[in-house]
């Protein structure tokens, strides 16, 4: 009993890795007397610091970022419009090195355009899918008709009269802010203050509702809050993505925890079918579909989600490596696609086109752990990139000649 004892305390000292002698945690405990005896501390002591440094010395720290946008051969071909002048912004001389400093104003601007824009016109990308849809031999008569339905919203929608949804979504602003450009600190209240103004100026529905208490809620009466997240990053720009996110949309947004046993090809592949089934057509396909694989956190793997679900992570490396980076699995984003067209669910009313295209990230994950995100951009596909920049204040290109 005495030995097991003392291999039990001395298993804990090597657990924690700590340079320590054992005495010195043994000898105020009531039993300490006993558990020493015959006990070679000192030899215990070299045991556990010759662990110890041995574990701290053998792996240097390399830092490598979790999402590596420029790690891949693609080329990001955003077209910007720009919406200010470089006049809107200022360079100042910090310390002998210049800063770009972004007044309010140019924030609140930038905002209310790209939701103004996000309400009524789609990316050229999205619209050109839709055509391949009428100019598909094997796209089903009901897949046509959605699509050319579709064509015609978007082009009455880019009128700026109606919205091309009627729901016109909860406002989303992630923003990246350079090392190297100053605000005043009041970022989310700028960028909130665009929201309003293009909710309240332009014919857009309010839909966000406050809770006054656990059962009574209230329209806001202006769409907000908005969500507004904000990051810090290396360089001189301030880069954004504007998302307009509908009810519908949002609702098919699910979180799986599963484990390792998930991780081989008949398994995975079975699993993901019966899920991407139950997404249905209530969210008003034809879809652009999301599916993330690990994860640190469970938000982790829900937040990658909805980026990738507006072509965020195009830019990611293909391939994983030993730091965990996150990457593409393009063949399983074909292998996805492929499935989702045998499903004959299509374009609502049965057909090939349940999704436009499908987009499959791998995160690195806790070994007990193995979450999956499944999630997707509707036919209302809204999100829109900005940047401020020393030459001005620009926003995405998306398409108002839909005819």
């Amino acid at each position: 009993m005495k030995k097991m004892i003392r291999s039990i305390a001395y298993r804990r000292l090597l657990w924690r890795g700590r340079s320590v002698n054992a005495g010195s945690i043994l000898s105020n405990s009531s039993v300490g007397s006993e558990l020493l005896a015959g006990y070679n501390n000192e030899a215990v002591g070299r045991e556990v610091r010759g662990f110890s440094k041995k574990a701290g010395s053998a792996i240097p720290f390399e830092y490598s970022p979790l999402f590596q946008t420029t790690a891949t051969d693609a080329v990001d071909e955003t077209e910007y419009k720009q919406i200010l002048p470089s006049s809107a912004v200022e360079t100042v001389d910090v310390d002998g090195e210049e800063y770009l400093r972004v007044p309010g104003e140019a924030l609140r601007v930038l905002s209310s355009t790209a939701f103004a824009d996000v309400a009524h016109l789609l990316r050229p990308k999205h619209l050109s899918q839709l055509r391949l849809i009428l100019d598909d031999p094997e796209a089903s008569d009901n897949d046509k008709f959605v699509a050319l339905e579709l064509l015609k919203n978007a082009n009455i929608a880019s009128a700026r009269v109606l919205p091309g949804c009627q729901d016109t979504g909860t406002a989303i602003i992630m923003g990246k802010r350079g090392n190297l450009v100053l605000t005043d600190g009041d970022d989310d209240k700028y960028l909130s203050h665009g929201a309003f103004d293009a909710y309240t100026n332009l014919n857009l529905r309010y839909s966000q509702v406050a809770p006054i208490d656990m059962f009574t809620e209230k329209n806001t009466g202006n769409n907000l809050p908005a969500q507004v997240d904000v990051y810090g990053t290396k360089g001189s720009e301030y880069s954004f993505l504007f998302i307009a996110k509908g009810g519908g949309s949002a609702n098919k947004t699910f979180l799986y925890q599963q484990t390792k046993a998930l991780l081989n090809t008949a398994t995975l592949e079975k699993f993901l079918e019966d899920k991407i089934k139950t997404i249905g057509t209530s969210a008003c396909p034809p879809y652009h579909l999301a599916i993330v694989i690990g994860g640190l956190s469970a938000e982790l793997t829900l937040k990658t989600v909805k980026l990738a679900s507006t072509k965020y992570y195009d830019q990611l490396p293909t391939t994983g490596d030993a730091t965990g980076r996150a990457f593409r699995d393009v063949a399983w984003e074909q292998h996805i696609l492929k499935i989702t067209r045998n499903l004959g669910i299509g374009a609502q009313f049965g057909g090939k086109y349940f999704c436009h295209d499908v987009r499959v990230v791998r995160l690195p994950r806790h070994g007990a752990s193995c979450p999956v995100g499944i999630g997707v951009s509707c036919s209302a596909d809204r999100q829109v990139k900005g940047k401020i920049t020393k030459q001005g204040v620009f926003l995405e290109k998306l398409e108002e000649d839909v005819g």
